[in-house]
């Protein structure tokens, strides 16, 4: 009934049994990327192979020793997260991040987490769970990332992401206007010019860069940049090849077709859960708690597919 060759990844959000108004801000340490160690060894690896030195540890002072931000915090149920999205509710949430099988629609996977975090940030170490010949995920924009597309593809599965539409800047010319030349690695702009490589960051991105003496003298300055050095600066991930895999598989015949399923399958899951299951509600406190209550309702919901696929083919 599951096979595992394509899965479905999306993530819903349950509104916590926590009033919004009862809440006190708290400074909590900053979470660390679940990706930081492969990001670290890629940057490093990145800058002895352009021949520039390696970056200087950080150094721990007291200023620095444990980076902390200001976090809305409830004072009811204070394993939920504060949400605030665009087009989303805005107040205290879990959110269950669900992979379905792309054949049936059986649940694989649930798994709950505070509503601050980002889809992105358990999708590989729930994927990694799996023993299964997958092939291919088909997920939305928000696992559109450097680091997913790039660790997806390491284990052999190809990532079928959604379109998001990129930021427009303040310029006429945008990244998509300059022609990366893999072969030189330089960027190529519109007037014909080169970006240079300068280095790499700890972020992980390329920063290249134009000759001032040139884009002073280009006609075009005025769409290209209103940096006052008249330098422009065009930055591009270490990992950014297996983004442009995965936006090259988005557009293909059978990355289109991949894809296309994924409304008939976990948004349905989803829609099921809500509708039937109570999932629109945590009914209990606490991020245990919900992930049973996230549980019972895919076993629920699997227990039902299974006796109507029974049903209907006699499996």
């Amino acid at each position: 009934m599951a096979n595992g060759r394509v899965l479905y990844t999306d993530s819903t959000h349950l509104k916590a049994d926590a009033n919004p108004r009862k809440a006190v801000n708290e400074e909590h340490p900053v979470s660390v990327s679940e990706y930081l160690e492969q990001l670290n060894a890629a940057v490093e690896a990145d800058r002895k192979k352009h021949e520039t030195k390696p970056l200087p540890a950080v150094k721990k002072t007291a200023e620095n020793a444990t980076a902390v931000k200001n976090t809305k915090v409830s004072t009811t149920d204070p394993e939920s997260g504060f949400m605030h999205r665009d087009n989303k509710p805005k107040g205290f949430f879990y959110l269950d991040h669900r992979t379905v099988d792309g054949k049936y629609g059986i649940i694989m996977d649930t798994h709950v987490t505070p509503g601050n975090v980002h889809d992105s940030q358990p999708f590989i170490g729930r994927l990694a769970r799996f023993n299964l010949d997958t092939v291919a995920v088909g997920v939305d924009a928000g696992y559109f990332t450097p680091a997913v597309c790039h660790l997806t593809q390491e284990r052999g599965i190809a990532l079928v992401p959604g379109y998001r539409r990129p930021h427009k800047g303040q310029n006429d010319f945008q990244k998509k206007h300059f022609r990366y030349d893999e072969g030189r690695d330089v960027y190529v702009c519109p007037a014909e010019e080169l970006l240079i490589y300068g280095t790499t960051d700890r972020n992980g991105y390329r920063h290249y860069r134009s000759d001032p003496g040139v884009c002073q003298r280009c006609e075009q300055r005025g769409q290209c940049t209103q940096n006052r050095w008249a330098q422009k600066t065009i930055t591009r991930h270490v990992w950014e090849a297996s983004k442009e895999e995965a936006n090259r598989l988005r557009l293909t015949k059978w990355g289109k077709k991949v894809y296309a399923r994924r409304k008939e399958t976990v948004e349905r899951s989803f829609a099921d859960a809500k509708q039937h299951h109570g999932h629109r509600y945590a009914r209990f406190r606490g991020l245990m708690k919900v992930q049973m209550q996230c549980l019972l309702a895919a076993a629920a919901q699997n227990i039902k597919k299974i006796a109507l696929l029974a049903l209907l083919y006699h499996v």
